[in-house]
């Protein structure tokens, strides 16, 4: 007799169904899995036969029996644990130990030796995938109740062991289903570990970050060693709007297939700093099967490459994609994936590799080719993505020991933020990007969008494009310059573009 049940694996930041299917007949025994089953996969049935005695039930291994397990389709490569728990009970329907309805069901967890039900990867993805094919019902280890109850208009259970499920399935110990996963405000009162009132001086700075946080656009600080660029950078993250329900669903299932979800769901924006001996397969992401990388890992937050010329050039060109289009594309021999990539890039770099060029009071010691080979090290096409470049200069130490004047908080600017942001959610409404996403801010804006959305008056033509002469700048520079502005006046809640924004956007372009 040949039974069915249903689990899902993850593929990328997808997922795919995958029907789990037991067949037994006399014979000696032995325990087959078919379907291109992983390592993880085939060892499987040990786990299971363990966990099946140990639960009170007939163990496969009593009986003589050729039992075949096979995972369709066969054609998709099974990887890792998740599918003990259909196996176990696509065998438990087989042998006839237990009876219950399979349709719109689905099951996942990995099974411990005892039967206890360990928690997986990608548990968000993968029910939120359920939830669209129709299915009504699905079992996850208790560990992944909470999260997989994000997902509204199914119903989620949280089982702790195999025992549990077979109870409930026999109507005596029926599990509850776990409610849906509330997301609650962060308390604008909680100790934050950077803010900008901690950080005294660089006013410039502070200014050309907080319009960058309300447009989502990409920054560059320079200066010497210990003027305050990684305070500043680390800073940065408070000021950024909370996250909305659709951004923690999507950052969420992104670090759940990663492994590194350490809480129920992602309650802040995501701030990944990776060191700048980082691979290039570290950043973009890969495998047999293509992960995340810190690229994708930084979706709806901040990627902050400290000593951003010190990456490995390849690593520094892979930039490229995601910040034109908010996504990358992942290839390798097996497949390819498609990983979204919205972040807000805040890199850091010295003038120099000693850190002195320039200084008034310190020598460079760095020799002519040494000195090229660095500022070499960021091509044109990632100068051109960058919208802001801020010098952070040596600071006057009589502002570091002055105590009198109080500076902003991060909640404060915060709230400017807000309101800008709002203006352009309003502004874009359900306009969405060439990559099909959702436009939130004036950074994501395309040249259909500057079009459509944005209008300059004929005396702030003419300063951008002197300004534009003037600096030689390319088609991408001149558009990236006027959303810049679009949005200082957005931050100034002015409803048109003026010349004193475009001169101020068109300050923080390199010279």
């Amino acid at each position: 007799m040949s039974v069915k049940v249903y689990s899902a694996q993850s593929v990328g930041l997808t997922a795919r169904v995958i029907e789990v299917e037991a067949d037994l007949y006399q014979g000696l025994y032995s325990f087959s899995v078919v379907g291109l089953p992983d390592k993880a996969v085939e060892e499987s049935k040990e786990r299971i036969s363990a966990a099946i005695k140990n639960s009170g039930l007939a163990s496969p291994q009593k009986k003589n029996q050729r039992i075949t397990i096979s995972l369709a389709p066969a054609d998709l490569k099974k990887e890792g644990p998740a599918f003990d728990l259909a196996i176990a009970l696509a065998y438990l329907l087989a042998s006839k130990q237990l009876s219950f309805d399979i349709d719109k069901r689905l099951f996942l967890g990995e099974l411990a030796l005892d039967g206890t039900i360990r928690p997986i990867k990608g548990t968000l993805s993968i029910v939120k995938s359920a939830q669209k094919q129709g299915f009504n019902e699905v079992f996850v280890p208790k560990q992944n109740a909470k999260e997989a109850a994000l997902i509204r208009g199914i119903k989620v259970f949280g089982c702790g062991c195999l025992g549990d499920i077979t109870r409930h399935f026999k109507d005596e110990d029926i599990i509850e289903k776990t409610q849906e996963t509330e997301i609650r405000a962060k308390n604008p009162d909680e100790d934050i570990l950077f803010d900008f009132s901690d950080i005294k001086g660089q006013e410039t700075a502070k200014r050309g970050l907080e319009i960058a946080a309300a447009g989502g656009h990409n920054i560059l600080m320079v200066g010497p060693p210990g003027t305050g660029k990684t305070m500043l950078a680390k800073a940065f993250s408070t000021i950024l709007p909370p996250l909305s329900f659709e951004e923690i669903l999507e950052t969420t299932a992104i670090h759940s297939v990663a492994g590194n979800l350490s809480e129920d769901f992602i309650k802040d924006r995501p701030f990944r700093g990776p060191h700048h001996t980082s691979s290039y397969v570290a950043l973009v992401g890969g495998g047999n099967w293509p992960k995340p990388g810190e690229i994708t890992l930084s979706h709806r937050g901040v990627l902050f490459l400290d000593e951003f010329p010190e990456f490995e050039r390849r690593a520094i060109e892979a930039l490229r994609q995601p910040l034109e289009d908010g996504m990358i594309r992942v290839s390798r021999a097996k497949g390819s994936l498609v990983f979204p990539a919205r972040f807000i890039l805040v890199c850091t770099a010295n003038p120099c590799p000693c850190g002195h060029f320039g200084s008034k009071t310190k020598a460079c010691v760095c020799s002519q080719g040494a000195l090229m080979r660095y500022q070499r090290k960021i091509s044109g096409p990632i100068i051109d993505r960058i919208d802001l470049w801020l010098e952070v200069p040596q600071i006057d130490h009589q502002k570091l020991s002055d105590d009198k004047n109080a500076l902003e908080n991060s909640i404060s600017i915060q709230e400017r933020i807000i309101l800008a942001r709002e203006v352009q959610k309003k502004r874009f409404g359900e306009r969405k990007s060439a990559a099909g996403e959702q436009i939130l801010t004036n950074g994501e804006m395309g040249v259909r969008e500057l079009k459509k959305f944005v209008t300059l008056s004929e005396g702030v033509k003419s300063v951008l494009n002197n300004a534009a002469r003037g600096m030689d700048l390319s088609g991408r520079a001149y558009h990236r310059v006027i959303k810049l502005a679009r949005t200082i006046a957005d931050l100034g809640g002015e409803e048109n573009i003026k010349e004193c924004h475009i001169l101020e956007a068109i300050q923080y372009r390199p010279k």
